[in-house]
């Protein structure tokens, strides 16, 4: 014969501060692995935002990144010219030759120091990338030494308010306006004319890659093939999105790694507070249980009973834990261990993947501290039972 429900809720309201202190336990521990779960998936989200399904990048074989490529204007000129090549109204390639570079700027709040990329764009690159508009302000014109300013990287370094004057390269850059990407790791960066920043930073012969836009996507793979296979050429093209994703492998990993990590600990920690809320929870209803073996309830039943007690009170934790987590929703942070060794921003994005998998932590953290405490009620002798009560 089954306990009816109804008797754990009775006894879990009639202890109602060890109930409360044990959902604020697990509450506090599925808060914490859901921010660190955000803080993943807020870092990869930025990423696969980052380029056009369209779109490839062609860079330097064998690099890292933007940083470590560079493509001279011949080779850049004849992939321009190929039929695969998407073209504008204007009969004109979608192709966008960028030059990318780090400066050193001055974080908000601590003024400690950080990397952040300079991207020169010709005016084809507002074309081939789509998503991007001007939200304050107006857009550099080319030849001249002007820069704008991605909305993240904005809200996390100094000196790049509209009106403000950027020393680079021996040359004073006026900020003109501050752009949104979509959310995606160009909102990191500071943009400016591609001319004018390859004579400033001495790199006027190419570009650090090449942006394209396809006719076909589908023809991607065969277009990698023939320029790698073209022995003037020591590039590769890779799709856009694959490209800026592949630049979070030495970060998003060892982000995962520290969240589940983080989660062990803390999980063994909240397995032993609700395996002692649990034992006192039985020490405290030892007559109860006597008292339920003797009106004919068997052990699986009273087993069952405070199993089903345990996990219930760290699934209402685990709902709690999401709910404190939302808080950090949204907030922004910023790492500069990426392959091209400069800051990009993210936004702490929770996921219903993070939720699900807040929810099953909460379950396994009350199955597991509830389990031997369980078998302890359900393994008392009726009598022994009644004595000790």
């Amino acid at each position: 014969m089954a306990l009816p429900i109804s008797y754990n809720i009775r006894s879990l309201i009639a202890r109602w501060k060890i109930t409360l202190l044990a959902i604020f336990g697990i509450g506090c521990v599925v808060a914490v692995f859901m921010v660190l779960l955000a803080m993943v998936s807020g870092f990869r989200t930025v990423l696969r935002a980052t380029g056009n399904p369209r779109n490839g990048v062609v860079a330097q074989r064998g690099s890292m990144s933007e940083l470590t490529s560079w493509i001279n204007h011949d080779p850049a000129n004849f992939i321009t010219a190929d039929d695969r090549i998407a073209r504008n109204s204007s009969g004109q390639p979608m192709a966008s030759c960028e030059m990318v570079v780090i400066t050193n700027l001055s974080r908000r709040g601590d003024g400690k120091p950080a990397n952040v990329t300079v991207r020169g764009v010709s005016p084809n690159a507002f074309e081939v990338r789509n998503g991007m508009h001007i939200v304050q302000g107006r857009n550099f014109q080319p030849g001249l030494y002007e820069v704008i300013v991605g909305q993240k990287i904005h809200d996390r370094v100094t000196g790049v308010e509209i009106g403000d004057k950027l020393h680079m390269q021996k040359r004073d850059w006026e900020v003109v306006g501050i752009f949104d990407a979509q959310g995606s790791s160009f909102e990191s960066e500071i943009w400016a004319d591609y001319n004018s920043a390859g004579q400033a930073f001495g790199r006027t012969a190419g570009c650090s890659s090449l942006t394209v836009r396809l006719r076909d996507v589908a023809a991607l793979p065969a277009f990698d093939h023939d320029l790698q296979l073209n022995p003037n050429f020591q590039v590769a093209l890779t799709p856009e999105i694959k490209y800026y994703e592949d630049q979070a492998g030495p970060v998003a990993g060892p982000l995962m790694a520290f969240a589940v990590f983080v989660a062990i600990v803390m999980g063994i920690g909240a397995v032993f507070g609700a395996m002692n809320t649990m034992y006192a929870i039985v020490a405290a209803r030892t007559r109860e249980v006597a008292t339920l073996r003797a009106l004919g309830f068997t052990r699986f039943s009273v087993l069952f009973a405070f199993v089903v007690e345990s996990v219930f009170l760290s699934l209402v934790g685990g709902a709690l834990g999401c709910a404190l987590a939302m808080f950090a929703n949204g907030y922004t942070a910023g790492t500069g261990q990426t392959a091209s060794f400069s800051e990009i921003a993210f936004a702490f994005h929770i996921t219903s993947g993070d939720i699900i998998a807040g929810m099953i932590f909460a379950g396994l953290m009350g199955l597991a501290g509830g389990l031997l405490p369980a078998l302890r009620a359900a393994r008392m002798p009726i009598t022994s039972a009644l004595r000790e009560a």
